[in-house]
C-alpha cells in the first residue's frame, strides 16, 4: 500500500475488521486511533474471565490458517511470533440424536472409509467433492476474496469471466449441490455444518461455499496458544489461549506500528465537518480525524451514529435484510471432566430442517435444536481451575427473538437435558460457574442489529457486491469494514475486509 503519512484516522470498533484495518493504515503512515465501546478489544471475540475460568465469548474455531499467515507476512511477521497453533484431532465430534456418533478428522483415507460406511460410493464422491471444493477455494480466494470486488465494474473483466465455474456455482443452493454427491442425510449435514458459521441455511446459501469443505478437511482445525506470558495493555486480561490469543497478537502488532487503542469509548456520533469529521464518545470526548473507518455494526452506525442526511440506506433497506442467526449461549465451569465431549462437538438432529425453519422461515425458539459445544479445557488446561472443565454451548436462534428471563430459564433446562440425553454428559449437578448470553445481550454489548451474532447472512442476494459497500456513497472519507461488507462473515473474512477497506481509503488519498 502507498504511504499517506500525516493523515489521522479514527477506527470505530475493535473487532477483527477494525484491528486489521488499523494495522494496514498505521503501516502506511496514518496516525490511527481505535475507539472500542467495551472494556476490551476483539469485538465478538471478547474474553470472559470469572472464578478461574477463561472463555472465548464468540469465535472459537481457528480455520483458514493461510489467511492469518498472509496477514502477518504483510508486516514481516509470522503467526508464530505471536501465538502457537495446536492441531486438533479429531477436528470435531458429532453426536446425532438417534444415538449415532462419529469423529471428523484430517485423514482423507479415514474419512473416505467413514463416508463409504454410510452409503455405497460415497467414499469416491467424498474425494471428488473435496477436489471441487479445493479448486473453488483457490479460485475464489485469488479472484474474488483477496481482490476487492465490491462494485459492479469490478466483476466485468477478463479475470472474472475466466472464472465462470465459480459464477455458475453462485446460481444454486448448497443443498442442491450437496445432493448431487450424497444421498444420506447425515453425510449432507457433515458437508454443510459450516453454513452455521456463515449465518445461512442449506437452502439459502450459494453453492459457492462448498469451498468450506476444503477448509474443514484439508486445511485443518487448530487451537491458538500464547507464545509467552506477556499481555497487551489493550486487552487487560490474563494470558490464555483461544481466539483471544489471536486478538492479543493483532493488538501487539498494531501497537508496534503505532496504533492507539482506547477501550470504554463508545462512539455516539459521527458527522462530516468542513474539514474532516467530528467523532464524539459517550463520555463527551471528541476527535477530528481526516477519515473514519467504522467497524461497528453497519446498520447501527447508519441509523444511530450518522445524521440522516449522511446515511446511505434508509430503515426500509435494513428491515428487508436477512440477518445471520443470533444465539443462545451458556458459558459453564463444571467440576470434573466432560468425556466423551471433544474440544469441538456438534449435536445434530437427524433432520435439521425444522431448526433452520425456526431461524429463517417462522422465527421461534427451536423445538429440536442443533447446537455446538466447545470444551477448550480438553486442549488447554489453563482455561479452568484444576479438576474442572470449561465449556460453552451455542444454540443458533433467529435474530430478533424475545429472550426474557422466563424463556431463557426454560430453554436452559431444555438444552442441559438434551446434552445429557444425546451425549451422556450430565452437567446439571456439577456447574460451579454459569453465564447466559442471548439475543438482547448481542444488542446491548455489540449494538448488533436484531441481536445477530454474525452480521448479514450469506444468501444469494447478500453475497459479494450485493453486500453493503466498504466506502460510503453519501459521505466522502467515511469507510466501513467487518462482517456486514465484503468479503463477509467470519474471522478470516474480517481480517481481509480490514485490508480491503484500508487499501480503498489509501487509494482515495492518492
Amino acid at each position: 500500500m502507498s504511504d499517506v503519512s500525516g493523515d489521522e484516522v479514527v477506527v470505530v470498533g475493535g473487532g477483527f475488521g477494525g484491528l486489521s484495518a488499523a494495522c494496514y493504515l498505521a503501516d502506511a503512515g496514518v496516525d490511527v486511533r481505535l475507539l472500542e465501546k467495551n472494556e476490551q478489544v476483539g469485538g465478538r471475540a471478547s474474553r470472559l474471565e470469572a472464578e478461574g475460568f477463561t472463555f472465548d465469548m464468540g469465535p472459537s474455531w481457528y480455520l483458514m490458517p493461510d489467511v492469518f499467515e498472509r496477514f502477518f507476512a504483510y508486516f514481516g511477521w509470522e503467526p508464530s511470533d505471536f501465538y502457537e497453533l495446536e492441531g486438533l484431532d479429531p477436528h470435531y465430534r458429532i453426536f446425532f440424536k438417534d444415538g449415532d456418533s462419529l469423529d471428523v478428522t484430517g485423514d482423507t483415507d479415514e474419512m473416505r472409509e467413514l463416508f463409504e460406511s454410510y452409503e455405497p460410493g460415497a467414499g469416491e464422491a467424498f474425494e471428488e467433492y473435496l477436489e471441487t471444493s479445493e479448486r473453488h477455494y483457490e479460485t475464489a480466494m485469488d479472484r474474488f476474496v483477496y481482490e476487492d470486488r465490491s462494485r459492479l465494474r469490478d466483476w466485468v473483466d477478463l479475470d472474472v469471466m475466466t472464472a465462470a465455474p465459480i459464477g455458475l456455482q453462485l446460481l444454486g443452493s448448497m443443498q442442491g449441490h450437496v445432493e448431487d454427491y450424497f444421498e444420506h442425510p447425515k453425510l449432507q449435514q457433515i458437508m454443510q455444518y459450516t453454513l452455521v458459521f456463515l449465518g445461512g441455511s442449506p437452502k439459502n446459501t450459494p453453492a459457492l461455499y462448498n469451498m468450506m469443505s476444503h477448509v474443514d478437511f484439508n486445511l485443518g482445525v487448530y487451537y491458538p496458544t500464547r507464545v509467552d506470558e506477556g499481555t497487551s495493555s489493550a486487552r487487560q486480561t490474563e494470558s490464555a489461549g483461544g481466539i483471544g490469543a489471536v486478538v492479543d497478537g493483532l493488538v501487539e502488532l498494531g501497537e508496534g506500528l503505532g496504533v492507539t487503542y482506547q477501550t470504554d469509548s463508545e462512539v455516539t456520533e459521527i458527522s462530516r465537518r468542513k474539514s474532516g469529521f467530528l467523532v464524539e464518545t459517550v463520555t463527551g470526548d471528541t476527535y477530528n480525524p481526516d477519515q473514519v473507518v467504522v467497524n461497528a455494526d453497519y446498520g447501527h452506525a447508519e441509523r444511530e451514529l450518522l445524521p440522516e442526511h449522511e446515511r446511505q440506506y434508509d430503515d426500509d433497506y435494513w428491515e428487508k435484510k436477512t440477518y445471520a442467526p443470533s444465539a443462545f449461549l451458556l458459558y459453564m465451569g463444571v467440576e470434573g471432566d466432560v468425556d466423551p465431549l471433544a474440544h469441538h462437538t456438534l449435536v445434530l438432529p437427524t433432520d435439521w430442517e425444522p431448526h433452520f425453519d425456526d431461524i429463517f422461515e417462522e422465527p421461534d425458539w427451536p423445538d429440536e435444536p442443533a447446537y455446538y459445544l466447545c470444551v477448550p479445557s480438553e486442549t488447554d488446561p489453563s482455561v479452568a481451575p484444576e479438576g474442572h472443565s470449561n465449556l460453552f454451548v451455542l444454540v443458533p436462534t433467529a435474530p430478533g427473538l424475545h429472550d426474557g428471563e422466563a424463556i431463557r430459564e426454560e430453554y436452559r433446562e431444555k438444552i442441559l437435558a438434551d446434552i445429557a440425553e444425546n451425549t451422556g454428559v450430565d452437567l446439571r449437578d456439577r456447574i460451579v460457574y454459569e453465564k447466559q448470553f442471548a439475543v438482547s445481550d448481542f444488542g446491548e454489548r455489540y449494538n448488533a442489529t436484531e441481536g445477530t451474532a454474525l452480521g448479514l447472512a450469506h444468501t444469494l442476494r447478500q453475497t459479494a457486491l450485493l453486500r453493503p459497500s466498504n466506502r460510503s456513497s453519501a459521505v466522502e472519507g467515511l469507510y466501513f469494514t467487518g462482517s456486514f461488507t465484503t468479503p463477509g462473515v467470519g474471522v478470516p473474512m474480517c481480517l481481509i475486509s480490514g485490508e480491503h477497506t484500508a487499501k480503498r481509503l489509501i487509494d482515495d488519498q492518492q
